[in-house]
């Protein structure tokens, strides 16, 4: 079992070239499984023992079993091409688990107007332009300027190099997951004068890194730092619940679907491969169109 891991997870980082955290969560799945299994071999797993590690999994959430299970049927595919094993046990299991269906946290227009304001009226208190102060606040403008514009994930900001963008700020590359590129028009005024200023603040360090976050070593800028800035700003603009880089990729999409925009542009502009993922929003807009109703209803006007 622990050759045929190792194996595996060389095929997905070498062959595949899937990303260190699909690695990482392929090497948890499958330790997880082999502890459970125990020293049995690989080549005798079969619908029994599949179907027992299934009630195993049973205290998790049905996405989590969802992963699991995924990772496995990838694993043992794997090791059916190679002939590695003479069946598949996956071929004589049958399983459908569906997600629970929990709507995405996004942002409303005024908590996204006092998010900026916070932000900006931090850059207009710093008197000293120089200090590295001001330095991150400009910074930290870009970052979130960038988010809200374009829904970027955290990974794929903190991973955004110099080179991906045109010399206008005005279009960027984003190699987003399993190595898939998109491209993003930048439209506002805003967020390309905040990626203008932060490139001239950190060029020193932005040619020599590439990257186009910087932090405060002259290193790329981290995505716990990127949550550490969300979160802070969130409470200094003083709204009352738990807010992630997420949930402005939640809230870009969230408010293009409201504005009329068709589903498969906003497929393409998040980077979903499939427009299953994308459909989500789709119940957030029937969920706003019910407030709607609910407080602008007409008939509540008629008393009769």
């Amino acid at each position: 079992m622990k050759t045929h891991m190792t194996a595996f997870i060389f095929h997905c980082r070498i062959e595949k070239k899937l990303s260190n955290k699909t690695i990482k969560a392929y090497e948890t799945d499958l330790k997880q499984f082999a502890h459970f299994i125990g020293s049995k071999n690989t080549k005798a797993i079969g619908k029994t023992e599949l179907k027992a590690y299934f009630l195993h999994l049973s205290h998790f959430s049905r996405k989590t079993i969802k992963r699991k299970i995924a990772t496995l049927k990838a694993f043992f595919s794997y090791l059916e091409f190679e002939e590695l094993i003479e069946h598949n046990p996956f071929r004589k299991v049958r399983i459908k688990i569906k997600d629970d269906l929990i709507l995405p946290k996004t942002l409303s227009v005024p908590e996204i107007e006092q998010i900026l304001k916070t932000l900006y009226q931090s850059k207009n208190a710093i008197s000293d332009l120089k200090s590295y102060t001001y330095k991150e606040v400009i910074r930290n403008i870009a970052v979130i300027e960038l988010l809200l514009a374009s829904g970027i994930r955290v990974s794929e900001l903190c991973s955004l190099k110099r080179s991906n963008i045109t010399p206008d700020f005005s279009l960027i590359k984003i190699q987003g997951k399993g190595n898939k590129e998109r491209t993003i028009p930048i439209t506002n005024t805003a967020t390309q004068a905040a990626l203008k200023a932060n490139y001239k603040h950190f060029r020193p360090s932005i040619k020599k890194q590439s990257h186009l976050f910087i932090n405060r070593f002259g290193n790329p800028l981290s995505e716990q730092s990127v949550r550490l800035l969300v979160k802070k700003l969130s409470k200094a603009a003083r709204i009352q619940r738990n807010i992630t880089p997420h949930v402005f990729r939640h809230s870009f999409a969230t408010l293009l679907l409201e504005g009329g925009a068709d589903i498969r542009y906003i497929q393409h502009l998040l980077g979903h491969s499939s427009i299953m993922v994308t459909q989500i929003y789709t119940h957030v807009n029937e969920r706003k169109k019910t407030e709607l109703l609910i407080s602008k209803n007409p008939r509540n006007l008629i008393t009769i």
